[in-house]
């Protein structure tokens, strides 16, 4: 008797998949049109199938948006191939697109190989342009057309599509995001199609992880997403992990060719070969190595006053206090206080104040900046300085330079590490100042901002010195 095959998980690990029936969905027909080409789908390409092309009583997709998250060399391009030439069979005109010129070229080849292996003729029954980061394949009995192009921050404008593809999801940024999230507006039936792999450190886009992060929350209408994935780390050696996380084992992929590639990267091989994604963003403007280098352990050698940062939240829900103070080997050590809801008032900020020992209040934010610096003045608390915007650039460049150079430190305090180490920068004023965004947004950045304004009051006062009689 032969010994069955052992195959990788043909379901998600972990998905949201809106409710449909399998004879409401497409993807059976997808399936046919690309096993014409002499090729033949796995178990979990027909199963995600299903899902992605499911449409609703109307005839129309269930998901008008669906992403999903699979380790490298599984084929879970081939999805998008499979939707390419079905809109092609069905007039629709696509956009594909990738963060490389190569990757996109690529699908190219792929699709209009797949269209001459199905028994067109280039030329005589679909058109095809060449031209590299710009490619097109038009079929001519439909007048279906696909487009494969290179991401930019306005490429897409005034275009108008049915389906957008999205590959290399982990390099989407929110700027092409904004330029092509509108190009399938105008479609009667419109469907946007995001898939990749977790972010590396070297990835720049943010789309992805967010929007995986609002589908697994509940938090997206008519969204789907699929993952496979492990939840935590896993040793490199572990191999029914690599049959968790990669659907195609037993198909084109083997246990001696994840073996050739195994190398001492843990975190590389939990990224790429098994979907692990981290908690943190990878490519925050501060990193996650660089802020923990700052930690110290044990009580800091304090010396002086206070010095106080309180920033009210650009969206008027939260204000935060930090307090920043030199130590005796001349660091300037930071820690946030609280951050609380707008909606409690200031009496727990004017609270603290009344006992510190304080040497500057530095308030930022047009929401509670008014109001606060007025109740100060009714209790007699003084040394409030109400910052101008250069001097709030001054402050975040100054914060950035402490961090290269070491010269702050902090306790690890972990809500203030979670901000510092999934933020990202932008522009203030006209002449290349920066400020600090969260990634993230139950993640607020006024907590980092307080702690960098008390930190720009604490380097930039200059010490009393002690007044010296000699006689």
């Amino acid at each position: 008797m032969a010994r069955r095959k052992k195959l990788g998980n043909q379901n998600p690990t972990q998905s949201v998949i809106l409710p449909f029936t399998k004879k409401k969905s497409l993807g059976k027909e997808a399936v046919d049109i690309y096993e014409r080409t002499g090729l033949s789908c796995y178990t979990w390409q027909i199963n995600m199938l299903q899902a992605v092309m499911a449409v609703n009583k109307d005839g129309l997709w269930v998901h008008q948006k669906f992403g999903y998250s699979i380790p490298r060399r599984n084929g879970k391009s081939e999805i998008l191939y499979m939707l390419e030439l079905w809109g092609l069979e069905h007039g629709l005109n696509m956009l594909h697109t990738a963060h490389r010129i190569s990757t996109s070229h690529s699908s190219f080849e792929k699709v209009k190989r797949y269209l001459e292996k199905m028994g067109y003729e280039d030329g005589e029954d679909f058109n095809s342009i060449r031209a590299k980061g710009q490619e097109r394949i038009e079929l001519y009995k439909t007048g279906g057309v696909v487009q494969f192009r290179t991401r930019t921050s306005n490429g897409g404008l005034g275009e108008g599509f049915d389906l957008l593809i999205i590959d290399e999801a982990q390099e989407y940024t929110t700027e092409q995001e904004s330029a092509l999230k509108y190009t399938v507006t105008d479609s009667d039936n419109p469907m946007t199609v995001m898939c990749g792999t977790p972010p590396t450190p070297v990835s720049s886009g943010t789309v992805f992880t967010n929007y995986r992060k609002t589908c697994l929350f509940g938090k997206s209408k008519y969204s789907g997403w699929a993952e496979w994935s492990v939840d935590q780390e896993k040793e490199i050696d572990d191999v029914e992990a690599w049959y968790n996380s990669n659907p195609s084992m037993g198909y084109h992929l083997n246990e001696r060719k994840i073996e050739a590639e195994l190398g001492e990267d843990k975190l590389d091989h939990n990224v790429q070969r098994l979907g692990y994604w981290p908690q943190y963003n990878q490519k925050s403007a501060i990193s996650e190595t660089e802020w923990n280098a700052l930690a110290i352990e044990g009580k800091p050698n304090l010396t002086g006053p206070l010095f106080v940062g309180i920033k009210y939240g650009q969206d008027g829900t939260n204000v935060s206090l930090s307090v920043a103070v030199r130590t005796k080997d001349k660091r300037f050590f930071v820690e946030t206080i609280d951050c609380q809801s707008v909606r409690n008032g200031n009496n727990w900020i004017i609270n603290f104040l009344r006992k510190a020992d304080v040497a500057q209040i530095v308030i930022d934010g047009a929401n509670g900046q008014a109001i606060l610096s007025e109740e100060l003045k009714d209790f007699k608390i003084k040394h409030v300085v109400l910052p101008t915007v250069k001097e709030i650039i001054n402050a975040n460049a100054l914060w950035e330079l402490g961090i290269y150079q070491h010269s702050i430190c902090h306790s690890g305090q972990p809500s203030l590490t979670r901000v510092a180490t999934n933020c990202d920068k932008r522009n203030i004023g006209s002449n290349g100042g920066f400020g600090y965004r969260s990634h993230f947004d139950d993640v607020d950045i006024s907590l980092m901002d307080s702690a960098l304004l008390a930190h720009w009051a604490c380097v930039t006062t200059k010490p009393k010195k002690k007044q010296k009689i000699s006689y």
